[in-house]
């Protein structure tokens, strides 16, 4: 119910605005969010790469509804692969379509993708399309699927969740796409997403072995320490270099299991989001885990 709820709020403006508009709101998101501008992510980046991690930066911002919010969402992202390149950082980038401009048309998000999927190629850099909610995914890859780059210059999310999703990697996989595996922070209903927890968990499982026995570089995404497990247990039983795949983790979330995994030898990214229109990825972090509510507020009362 809980996690109903944070959803729910996640699409609100009432409190949204009640919780970006103070500093208390602010703190609380701190956990998860690197900062406000890009000189704040920009200086996580340098602390994340010094302690070996790799990282994928988010610009936050999501359903852009208007042709110049969209452009200037292309510019701020051409600007700060140029940064990274300046700078040497090891971070690819990670964008929403909807920032492009996919809900108001399909063409402009597709020139948008590939300008910085030409940016990207000419900064020898990656860039990952995150998945949205349902009502995206068919116009998401199909856009995607259009834009003329190599894997090595982009990827696309999917999420284990969605019942569909088993034929969209199997039809990735056969255009040599490298694919980031999540399980899904979206409200979908019954007959468009698993509804228990452990179909969600299976659905992932066999997702992650299709895409490891590949022999595609992919990331598998999540903090589930039992399928985290599973994946390095199927490595290596498959002889596949740790080398082979890596492990994605976000910013703020399971510290320790970021560095324990950094020690074993296995290849960590964390996904490092950054920016104003931070409230309703704040709200699905929550959303995930709703026991996250909680030890945010008991810390929080500790300082």
């Amino acid at each position: 119910m809980l996690r109903s709820l944070l959803l729910y709020l996640s699409e609100r403006a009432g409190p949204k605005k009640l919780l970006t508009g103070n500093r208390f709101g602010r703190r609380l998101a701190s956990r998860f969010i690197a900062g406000e501008t890009l000189e704040d992510a920009l200086g996580v980046i340098r602390r994340l790469n010094s302690e070996g991690f790799q990282v994928t930066l988010d610009c936050l911002g999501e359903s852009i509804h208007e042709a110049s919010a969209a452009e200037v969402a292309c510019q701020t992202y051409l600007q700060l692969l140029d940064r990274l390149a300046a700078e040497k950082l090891d971070s690819h980038v990670s964008v929403k379509l909807t920032q492009l401009g996919l809900a108001i048309d399909e063409g402009l998000a597709r020139r948008n993708l590939g300008r910085l999927a030409e940016s990207v190629a000419r900064h020898h850099n990656f860039v990952r399309v995150d998945m949205e909610g349902s009502a995206f995914t068919d116009a998401t890859l199909r856009v995607f699927c259009s834009v003329d780059a190599p894997r090595e210059v982009m990827g696309i999310a999917v999420q284990a969740y969605l019942r569909r999703t088993k034929a969209d990697v199997e039809d990735l996989l056969q255009r040599g796409v490298r694919i980031r595996l999540v399980k899904g922070a979206y409200k979908e209903p019954p007959d468009i997403a698993f509804a228990q927890k452990t179909e969600v968990d299976r659905n992932y499982q066999e997702l992650t072995e299709k895409l490891l026995a590949s022999g595609i570089y992919h990331a598998i995404a999540t903090h589930d320490e039992r399928l985290i497990e599973a994946t390095k247990a199927f490595s290596r039983d498959h002889n596949i270099s740790p080398d082979g795949f890596e492990f994605q983790l976000l910013y703020g979330i399971r510290r320790q299991l970021q560095r324990r995994l950094i020690q074993q030898g296995w290849r960590v990214r964390v996904y490092v989001p950054y920016g104003r229109e931070w409230y309703a990825y704040f709200m699905r972090r929550l959303a995930e885990r709703p026991a996250n509510v909680f030890f945010l507020m008991r810390n929080l009362f500790r300082a």
